[in-house]
């Protein structure tokens, strides 16, 4: 299966892409999205060039676990992006994704503005490793 991962940020979000057979995932892109239509409207045009079988979004949860205000709004998203994809969408745990993302990008020599426009995507690039490594754990 070919899924695409969704890191939603209040001002951008990160996409990237991978399957279940090589389990590597590849950024994508990162899109100044600062509305719910606007993450969905690129969620939309993402999945009809890259046509995945699923997608990712990650779930924000505290660092013990539990849910906030955040974990029921990308539920909610959830809900809105299977509608206008007609996909199923998977929920995944991103607690430290970003910080991944900012250590994957230590030594990388870019600059401060190229970091950033980077960053969602290899949040979302660990979101979805996360992801396909779970589920080839649990089989």
């Amino acid at each position: 299966m070919r899924f695409l991962a969704v890191d939603a940020g209040d001002k951008r979000t990160g996409f990237a892409a991978g399957d279940d057979v090589l389990r590597i995932a590849t950024p994508l892109e990162v899109a100044e999205a600062s509305t719910r239509e606007m993450v969905l409207a690129a969620v939309a045009r993402i999945t009809t060039s890259h046509g995945p079988d699923a997608i990712v979004l990650g779930l924000p949860l505290h660092m013990d676990g539990t849910e906030s205000a955040r974990s029921a709004a990308a539920r909610d998203l959830a809900r809105e992006i299977a509608a206008r994809t007609g996909l199923p969408v998977h929920l995944q745990d991103e607690r430290l994704t970003s910080f991944d993302a900012e250590d994957r990008m230590k030594q990388s020599g870019r600059s401060r503005g190229q970091k950033k426009s980077v960053r969602d995507a290899l949040a979302a690039c660990a979101i979805l490793e996360d992801f396909l490594q779970q589920r080839a754990t649990n089989g």
